[in-house]
């Protein structure tokens, strides 16, 4: 049913703990896609070992170009991207194949939803893969709750792999990573996808960033300036008022509703954009 790519580097106990869960608790038969970088921490050898599908690179590549080139190795018909300090939760994907069922054709985006100490669902079971709770987590986590919400681009997140090749997957400007979720939306938003959706059963504990995403690799606000300059919007402009981020579910999305504050929104917007040409 589903590719599951995972991007990873140096992240070995984490790695475990996400792909041990994928073992436990999925439902269909799915196929699970690694990319190692550097993989010094015995990641490489263990994928090996484990006769995980993979792809490698000896040095580190960002987010963007990871998954893209694990995709590349898919056979099936629906691309999950997800990180590599995540933990699936019970018939993830049966809810997801469920919620695909309800769509009329492959033009959709569809989100599980994230839980942890600091995330969409806040609830504590270990900030760390040695403090992790798995007992706690799967005796509680139906008791957290938040509801289907529009406008999600987190992941983990499915689309059609006819889609995914269509917009040429993640675009890899925005390695290490960031802002390069809003940008797939924006560009399957140009390509008319209108129906995003975020999943409340289909959840993730997600440990918070401890990926390719390293704190020491990320130039602050350089995610939000590549995206500005791309579509000559801020990533909180095009959320808020064409995904209508975090509102509740209620169907496709529309063409933005463009009242007075869109207006002083957008142009807020257009002067950044200027400002943004000046900017390293």
């Amino acid at each position: 049913m589903f590719s599951v790519i995972i991007p990873t580097i140096n992240n070995l106990n984490y790695l475990k703990i996400c792909l041990e869960s994928l073992k436990r608790n999925s439902s269909l038969n799915n196929e699970i896609i690694i990319h190692v970088n550097c993989g010094s921490d015995g990641s490489l050898e263990y994928v090996k070992k484990n006769k995980y599908l993979y792809t490698y690179s000896k040095n580190k590549l960002g987010l963007c170009k990871s998954v893209n080139i694990a995709s590349k190795k898919s056979s099936l018909n629906y691309i999950v991207y997800a990180h590599d300090d995540m933990y699936f939760l019970p018939d993830w994907d049966l809810i997801m194949k469920n919620e695909i069922l309800k769509t009329k054709d492959n033009l959709f985006f569809i989100s599980g939803t994230m839980m942890g100490p600091s995330d969409l669902i806040d609830f504590d079971c270990g900030k760390t893969f040695e403090s992790f709770n798995e007992q706690k987590l799967l005796k509680n986590y139906k008791k957290y709750n938040l509801y289907d919400f529009q406008g999600s681009h987190w992941a983990p997140h499915v689309i059609h792999k006819d889609i995914w090749n269509r917009v040429s997957g993640l675009s890899e400007e925005f390695d290490p990573g960031f802002g390069s979720d809003p940008d797939l939306n924006f560009k399957l938003w140009k390509l008319g996808v209108r129906y995003f959706k975020g999943v409340n059963n289909c959840k993730v504990y997600h440990f918070g960033s401890i990926s390719l995403r390293k704190k020491k690799d990320l130039i602050p606000n350089r995610g939000n300036r590549i995206f500005l300059k791309k579509w000559g919007v801020t990533i909180n402009f095009f959320k808020r008022y064409y995904l209508m981020y975090m509102t509740k579910f209620n169907g496709p999305l529309s063409e933005p509703e463009k009242n007075i504050n869109f207006y002083i929104s957008f142009i807020i917007s257009k002067i950044k954009y200027l400002f943004a040409f000046f900017q390293k």
